[in-house]
């Protein structure tokens, strides 16, 4: 696509829908497409879903619209997928995909082989909202469309500092600047703030976590007693792994948290030498070349010793090959 009207083409009804626990890029982009729409193509029934959003996204207009649940009966002319690599990464909005008359998907994703009839996937680009804005008429752009799309550019560059992001991005949030939002409260408010519970819950697995690989992997881990202890859950476990990525001397950061007996959630951020992408990709996940994830099972030991193999074989290559 060069813009997104191109698949608006006699359309009527559109479902929008993001990836299981969206984070703030899945959710900046489904709903800066949904208030696009809803702003400029008032002849369409738009519908977003998402699975149960933090409350700190509250600021994004349209939240209160967003649905968590299919619809049994509706069917799209068309279902567009924001941020989402596979089909099986799809949350609730799953069924209404597979019977909408036609689908298209906007990500970013370098994991992403093309899972709808149209698929426009740019995996060099820092988040699906910078890709999503491309897609845009930037005439057509107003304050709250900017504010969800300067949120998950927020977000999945870690506030700019991640290897993802290039001049194009950095010029893409100026412009989007421009429309006047609060950009230092989405900022703090959205990105570093946490809850009292949340900093204990880091400063655990912080204390707890181990070194491997003469001090190159730093590994954090919560099990579900230690998490039905504190009360958290996955949404309130968002930035430990981006903390422990931090230690002084470390090469790649996991953390792994159980979701349910012996099945856990793999987050991998990596610094310069490891494509963290490949490791997730061979375990059945995926994601970006220094931020990816994956489910995997067994025990918390199993898991680790199954994922540093893999590292360490990047680890022992020689840079370059």
């Amino acid at each position: 696509m060069k813009q997104i009207e191109e698949i608006l083409k006699e359309v009527r009804t559109v479902g929008i829908g993001g990836h299981v626990r969206p984070d703030g890029d899945c959710i900046g982009s489904c709903m800066a497409l949904y208030l696009y729409l809803r702003k400029n193509c008032p002849q369409i029934d738009a519908d977003v879903y998402l699975e149960e959003p933090r409350a700190i996204f509250s600021y994004i207009e349209g939240m209160d619209e967003v649905r968590t649940e299919p619809d049994p009966d509706k069917v799209y002319d068309l279902f567009i997928t924001c941020d989402v690599s596979s089909r099986d990464r799809l949350a609730v909005a799953g069924p209404c995909f597979d019977r909408a008359l036609r689908t298209a998907c906007i990500d970013h994703h370098v994991s992403n082989n093309g899972f709808a009839g149209v698929n426009h996937v740019e995996g060099a680009v820092s988040s699906a909202c910078e890709v999503l804005y491309g897609l845009m008429d930037p005439q057509r752009i107003d304050k709250a469309v900017a504010t969800a799309l300067y949120t998950g550019m927020v977000h999945d560059t870690g506030v700019f500092q991640y290897s993802s992001t290039s001049p194009d991005t950095m010029r893409i949030a100026g412009e989007l600047m421009r429309y006047g939002f609060d950009f230092s409260r989405i900022i703090e408010e959205s990105f570093y703030q946490k809850t009292y519970l949340q900093n204990q819950v880091m400063g655990r697995v912080l204390a707890e976590s181990i070194m491997l690989m003469d001090g190159k992997c730093i590994i954090g881990f919560l099990r579900r007693r230690d998490m039905d202890f504190y009360g958290v859950t996955g949404m309130d476990l968002e930035g430990v792994v981006s903390q422990l990525r931090l230690t002084a001397g470390i090469e790649v950061a996991m953390f792994l948290y159980e979701t349910s007996t012996q099945t856990f959630k793999v987050s991998l951020r990596s610094n310069r030498r490891v494509d963290v992408s490949r490791v997730a990709s061979y375990f059945g996940g995926g994601g970006h070349v220094r931020a990816a994830g994956c489910d995997m099972q067994g025990s918390v030991y199993d898991v680790i010793n199954n994922v540093m193999e893999q590292v360490e074989k990047q680890l022992m290559e020689e840079p370059g090959t």
